[in-house]
């Protein structure tokens, strides 16, 4: 039998100390590894107990629109967006008496506040009958004799006329969005009568929270059909009920010590965990986890057919395949730390969770997955091992190399046509919208997005989250005829469905020192815009930032030159958000591709060959993307995040899978010429790749369970793309790459020889 090269190599001492110490000395590290998911699980914060709400709240005090906010909160006195409404809405009309009992309900709520002390948690409530605001005429004490007469927005008795009321619920901003929320519920449950006709509580804070919630309850659903589908790739992989336990066995303890450590991490750092880093979580560790199990499983069954005893075939599979893994994995931990480079919070949030998630899988893996090698030995692959006769059978050799080099041709062929169709299928990234999270990403049926949809039929889409507008100019709040002007050319511009104003209605009292749309000193006005989309979507955020470019313009049309504006309330904060991701992306993606390619160029002491890998792994995160734009991104946009955790863990793991194969194949070349390694260490390197790539996805792609816009976008164009990265770029592009360019890949080292295979005539 002719030895094989792994069996020549000779390995540094540590390696082979490392591989004796965990396969001979299994007991010790599985009871090391027992005592540390003890310590870990009992002592440590889990990463739910300090997550996040589960909605984008990673925006930065400094942003442009929280300054806004803040500043007109000081300027006013009161709050006038609002992150929470009650919804009440009968499409065949509202009786007059319901709408009056929601007026004073509103009027009870705000006394304080038209008396000019607003009591927190909850500081006045605002009621919108139909797009009519029903509220007090300015001057109109709660105690006035006009109280409850003053609506003109209430039918006369005996008619039905308004279909819909929204009231707006001024909550103190500084606090607990679940306590917001139960203020909220509480005056809900006061809406008591049948022909009130309820639909809900609903807004972004019930929102945001709801997400979290729906996280939470279908996590375990991801979690037991990751678990199944992992088993079942492997066991089909290996013919064996070992090989499954021991990799669900690793996966599970690297999830139960990367969910603690991650936890405590957020926990230190003081930095709320994204509620969407859990599902992700449990895909990254269990796909990353089964990868390396695999590839060392793989090396363990080759030795073993090769008739090597069970502590020889654990022991030379660690040290064969131990640097390879340690490399791939610091690849990919590199990779998805270079999120911590952008300047958008939310990024900043993602890359420590997932690099921690990554190394502390990695850690395990290498403990755990040789100390069960040993542990189980031969029937770690029961009953599916077949022993080879020495002299046989032949190494399997992969048809589609032999046939790159018996036909010159066929490699540059291939290179160009899958680099043209995966370049055409990044074109659709050309028009991608980014959005932050639409309500229509709530499953049709839950109650918070059917009571927005309510609110968007008797209004429009943006009524729950309107856009503030922050005027400052000496006496502008005496400026009365300017600013009406000022709100009928905002009325007239593209996407605005409503405008709610000093034009509209102002809730002041002579003696109160609070205004709602007039500052007392009369230098600043405030403007509410109720935009006719859903208020973080892709599209409400285009139709603002279309105003905010108009705005001068419009100001001046006024005749309200020179006074200053700013923007604030959610769709504001979005498109802030939106913006810096665009500048991110830049930044991320070079910081991601010189880690990937320095960490390529240390392993392969290369610079040509890195540079072909990093292209192919572009190309793979470019396709994906422009395919996942193509089928979410044209309602409700991408959410913004998701290119960026994309593009990272895709363009990292596609490292990884090329320290895999590309290490076979540079091993192979050792001792024989180019092309003859390459039909060797293909189909070998493929096999476990294939298998690793399948699981990956699968973990990814289960993601999808989660039925919110931003897991399904995440899932598919995970899954997509490891499969793309696998089966297309490993099996065909990377060798036809390496057929092409030929020993110069290795430059400029000269470690790869020449193929001397002549081409068929």
């Amino acid at each position: 039998m002719t030895e094989r090269p792994e069996d020549a190599r000779r390995r540094p001492w540590p390696v082979r100390a490392y591989a004796t110490a965990t396969t001979r000395g299994w007991w010790a590290v599985l009871a090391l590894v027992v005592v540390g998911v003890w310590l870990a699980v009992t002592q440590l914060p889990s990463l739910a107990s300090v997550g996040g709400d589960g909605g984008v709240s990673f925006v930065g005090e400094d942003a442009p629109a929280v300054e806004a906010q803040a500043r007109a909160l000081q300027i006013f006195g009161l709050p006038v967006l609002t992150r929470i409404a009650v919804v009440q809405r009968d499409p065949a009309g509202l009786a007059p008496d319901a709408v009056d009992r929601a007026v004073r309900r509103a009027l009870d709520a705000s006394r304080s506040a038209l008396a000019g002390r607003p009591t927190p948690p909850l500081l006045f409530a605002l009621p919108l009958v139909d797009g009519v605001p029903a509220s007090l005429p300015a001057g109109i004490a709660p105690d006035s004799e006009a109280e409850g007469r003053a609506f003109d927005a209430v039918p006369a008795p005996g008619t039905r006329g308004p279909t819909t009321v929204v009231t707006y619920l001024f909550t103190d901003p500084t606090a607990n969005p679940y306590v917001q929320q139960q203020v909220a519920r509480d005056y809900a449950a006061r809406i008591d009568r049948p022909d009130d006709h309820l639909s809900g509580v609903s807004g972004l804070i019930p929102f945001q929270l709801e997400q979290g919630n729906v996280v939470n309850r279908h996590l375990t659903a991801v979690e037991i059909a990751s678990v199944l589908a992992v088993a079942l790739v492997v066991a089909v992989v290996f013919r064996s009920f070992a090989a499954p336990l021991v990799t669900l066995v690793t996966a599970g303890a690297s999830y139960l010590v990367a969910d603690r450590v991650v936890g405590l991490a957020a926990e230190l750092s003081g930095v709320s965990a994204p509620g969407q880093l859990q599902p992700v979580l449990v895909a990254l560790t269990l796909g990353v986890s089964t990868d390396y199990s695999i590839l060392f499983l793989s090396g363990q069954r080759a030795r073993l057919r090769r008739a090597e005893g069970g502590p020889d075939a654990a022991r030379g599979a660690t040290e064969d395949y131990l640097a390879i893994v340690l490399v791939a994995g610091v690849t990919v931990v590199a990779g998805v730390a270079a999120l911590s480079a952008a300047e958008t919070s939310v990024f900043r949030a993602f890359g420590p969770g997932l690099a921690l998630t990554v190394a502390t899988t990695l850690i395990v893996s290498v403990l755990l997955v040789p100390a069960l090698m040993g542990l189980f030995g031969r029937a770690m692959f029961w009953p599916g091992l077949r022993r080879h006769a020495p002299g046989g059978p032949a190494e399997p050799r992969s048809r589609f190399v032999e046939l790159l080099r018996r036909r010159p041709g066929v490699a540059p062929a291939t290179v160009v046509l899958v680099v043209v169709v995966l370049a055409l299928a990044t074109v659709p990234l050309v028009g991608l919208r980014g959005s932050v999270s639409p309500m229509r990403s709530l499953p049709a049926d839950n109650p918070i997005r059917t009571a927005w949809e309510d609110a968007a039929a008797g209004f429009a889409p943006g009524i729950l989250s309107p856009t503030q507008l922050v005027l400052t100019g000496p006496g502008l709040a005496d400026r009365r005829a300017q600013l009406v002007a000022f709100q009928q050319e905002l009325l007239a511009a593209p996407g605005v469905a409503g405008v709610i104003g000093p034009g509209t209605v102002d809730l002041r009292r002579p003696d109160a020192p609070f205004s709602v749309f007039t500052a007392a000193d009369g230098d600043a006005a405030r403007v509410l815009v109720v935009l006719d989309a859903d208020p973080v979507g892709a599209q409400a955020i285009s139709d603002l930032r279309e105003l905010q470019q108009r705005l001068p313009t419009m100001l001046a049309g006024a005749g309200l030159t020179g006074v200053g504006v700013a923007t604030a309330g959610d769709t504001a904060i979005g498109l802030g958000l939106v913006g810096s991701a665009r500048g991110d992306l830049v930044r991320v993606a070079l910081v991601v591709a010189l880690v990937d390619l320095l960490l390529l160029v240390l392993f392969l002491r290369a610079l040509v060959a890195p540079l072909y890998l990093l292209l192919c792994s572009a190309l793979v995160v470019g396709a994906s993307l422009g395919l996942t734009t193509l089928l979410f991104g044209q309602s409700s946009g991408l959410i913004f995040f998701v290119p960026f955790a994309v593009g990272a863990l895709l363009a990292s793991l596609g490292s990884d899978y090329a320290v895999f194969g590309i290490g076979d194949v540079w091993a192979e070349a050792r001792s024989r010429p180019l092309g003859e390694a390459l039909s060797v260490a293909v189909p070998r390197s493929n096999t476990a790749i294939g298998a690793a790539g399948v699981t990956l996805a699968a973990s990814f792609g289960l993601v999808a369970i989660v039925p919110l816009d931003s897991f399904r976008q995440l899932a598919f164009a995970m899954a997509f793309g490891v499969l793309l990265d696998t089966f297309v770029v490993r099996k065909f592009l990377i060798p036809a790459f390496i057929t092409w360019v030929g020993p110069a890949s290795a430059w400029p080292s000269h470690r790869l020889r020449p193929d001397r295979v002549a081409p068929t005539p």
